[in-house]
């Protein structure tokens, strides 16, 4: 990603690889033991790993940001980010089911029947199972994609900061409206909509629009937000994450640029993916098997690591190319017979 005068900020890409790799140890560590209570447990060690997703959100919101401001026209995003997103999904949901079902964990998946609506992502908003439980984040994605563009397209990037409190104000407003449409909560992001704000604050500043003190008001905004409105849990994982940005945008984090913590981030996305029901069948398998739940462990994040090189090497990056190159090509021939039409 690159600012204004500025180089690629890799912290964020380490960043991204950690807090997926802080989801898969929590599930491993946390969720395995509620699935398969009949099998060894581990120690309940990373507990607050989960909140990696979080993490998530915020560097979403510094991302999408970032290519809005890019971007030539709403089909263009729209193209780009489904070729970021969809083709690996797909992939990885096709090899999830195949391992689950290939090692006999079959409770982990839902009904045949809901997995083609699983393939738009869009399974939470008809309150549909998950083919996989990590999922569930993709839904409030595209959400917010949707409300970003909606921004971009009204012009709105002129006076962000004001329409992100604006988004905030409704957050709070809402916080004890239980009979808010779920919905419309779904489509707003209202749940987890200051993360992504804390992240699209930190990309204004780093990429010279707005300085820090300039930012102070909406900062406090996010937080009074979530103080308000969520648990506690959330204000501790907020002030992290913002405590987090600033030290990477001071350039205190260099030692994230290690090549292994990239290496991490370059296959984050296909990991989150695949983690989670293959690696629960691995460590399932073991423990039958008879031997140690430690030995399940590391298996499964072994594999799950390498399933994931395997997805963002072999599908993820090669289809991003393939589609790019074509939506390149097909709005230069557009732009080509309007020429000489003109």
């Amino acid at each position: 990603m690159m600012g204004q005068g500025r180089t690629r900020l890799q912290e964020l890409d380490a960043l991204r690889g950690i807090a997926a790799f802080s989801v898969l140890l929590f599930h491993y560590f946390n969720i395995y033991p509620k699935l398969f209570p009949h099998g060894h447990r581990l120690p309940p060690l990373f507990e607050h790993g989960g909140y990696g997703v979080l993490l998530f959100f915020a560097i979403s919101g510094f991302v999408i940001a970032f290519s809005l401001e890019g971007t030539r026209s709403a089909a263009d995003f729209a193209v780009k980010r489904f070729a970021r997103l969809f083709p690996v999904y797909w992939a990885a949901m096709a090899l999830s089911i195949g391992i689950v079902l290939l090692l006999g964990a079959g409770q982990l998946l839902p009904p045949a029947w809901v997995i083609p609506v699983n393939m738009t992502m869009l399974q939470g908003y008809f309150y549909l199972p998950a083919v996989d439980g990590v999922y569930w984040t993709l839904g409030v994605e595209l959400a917010f994609y949707c409300c970003m563009l909606a921004i971009w397209m009204g012009r709105g990037f002129a006076r962000l900061e004001w329409l992100l409190l604006g988004w905030l104000a409704i957050k709070a407003a809402i916080a004890g409206w239980h009979a808010m449409p779920s919905r419309l909560v779904m489509l707003l992001v209202l749940d987890y909509i200051p993360f992504f704000i804390i992240g699209m604050l930190f990309y204004r500043i780093w990429s010279g629009h707005r300085r820090w003190g300039q930012q102070a008001l909406f900062f406090v905004a996010a937080l009074a937000t979530i103080a308000w409105a969520d648990p506690r849990e959330y204000l501790v994982a907020a002030l992290l994450v913002m405590a987090i940005f600033a030290a990477m945008l001071r350039g205190w984090l260099p030692f994230l640029r290690h090549r292994l913590l990239l290496w991490l981030g370059a296959i984050s996305y296909a990991l989150y993916l695949i983690h989670h029901n293959a690696g629960l069948a691995i460590m399932n398998l073991v423990d039958r098997a008879g031997l140690s739940t430690w030995i399940g462990l590391l298996l499964a994040t072994a594999a799950s690591l390498l399933l994931a090189s395997a997805l963002t090497y072999g599908v993820e990056r090669p289809a991003a190319r393939r589609i790019n190159r074509w939506w390149r090509e097909r709005t230069a021939s557009q732009g080509q017979r309007a020429t000489q039409a003109g």
